[in-house]
């Protein structure tokens, strides 16, 4: 059976220097926490090349067109942020063409793997080229 090993905090000739040490470990730990907190939306690094992406915007926009009868084609990615919510909300900037001309649209699509569940929460046009 192994031993267990217990460490016990040293004491500082300074308090000073333990409340410093505090402080600065109450930081690193906040923002830690700020960076992954649940409901943040965050900058997606390196969706460009991400073949996740592109599904879920081609998605987006096949449940467009199908909602709404429309014949918007699937272009490009233009930028893509995620919300931890329970599972993911993929806020996507996507770029179509219809009828020739490029558009620019705003999506969101909520996705929790573990069900298999995939939805558009919003599809709606942002600027026209």
């Amino acid at each position: 059976m192994a031993a267990a090993m217990v460490c016990q905090p040293q004491k500082s000739s300074s308090s000073s220097t333990g409340k410093n040490m505090k402080v600065k470990v109450h930081r690193e730990l906040a923002a830690e926490s700020n960076m992954a907190a649940v409901g943040t939306v965050r900058e997606n690094e390196g969706f460009a090349n991400s073949v996740e992406t592109e599904n879920l915007a081609r998605f987006a926009v096949d449940e467009h067109n199908n909602k709404e009868n429309a014949l918007l084609e699937f272009v490009r990615v233009v930028h893509e942020k995620v919300q931890v919510v329970s599972g993911s909300l993929h806020h996507l900037k996507i770029e179509a063409t219809d009828g020739g001309k490029k558009n620019v649209y705003e999506a969101k699509v909520w996705v929790k793997p573990w069900e298999n569940f995939k939805q558009v929460q919003e599809f709606k046009l942002v600027s026209d080229s």
